[in-house]
């Protein structure tokens, strides 16, 4: 949406997501993640660790299933979501706010850690639709024979693919 706050953090998981049904039906899962900014301090010449800011986040649907079965307490995330302001009352009658991530994207970081992807069963419903439910999308690097897609050139057209060194 237009004029939304979308921001990414990164950082680790403070507990495994918790997950949930809506009265609704729709899963919803709840994580933590702790992010701890590092600078170097060159007259000591050792990193120093700021603030650790707790960013309380949701995933909705099928991608808060995926995120409960994926991901542990520890692991390093890339969340990418939208920033949503929520003001509640607590039993003894005070208003809070508090600012959550509502998630778009969510995974593991690769930084420190090698995964293995394996794609799911398809559903009907897209992970983080949220507009009903739209064609999947097809896979760029497969064909439906199990061949490799040729990459395209400049202009749109399809080149042989060329054999590169790795940088």
């Amino acid at each position: 949406m237009v004029g939304e706050t979308v921001i990414t953090v990164v950082g680790n998981l403070t507990d495994d997501p918790e997950l949930r049904l809506t009265p609704s039906g729709d899963t919803v899962a709840h994580f933590t993640v702790a992010s701890t900014p590092r600078t170097f301090d060159r007259q000591s010449n050792e990193w120093r660790d700021a603030e650790t800011l707790f960013l309380r986040c949701s995933v909705w649907r099928q991608e808060a299933e995926h995120a409960a079965e994926s991901l542990t307490r520890g692991t390093r995330v890339i969340v990418q979501g939208r920033l949503r302001q929520r003001t509640y009352e607590t039993r003894e009658g005070e208003r809070r706010t508090v600012i959550e991530l509502e998630a778009d994207e969510i995974g593991p970081s690769l930084r420190f850690a090698a995964v293995t992807i394996t794609k799911p069963p398809h559903t009907g419903v897209p992970a983080g639709s949220r507009g009903g439910p739209r064609p999947p999308a097809e896979d760029p690097f497969t064909r439906p024979d199990g061949g490799e897609r040729p990459v395209p050139a400049e202009g749109g057209r399809h080149a042989p693919r060329e054999e590169t060194e790795p940088f």
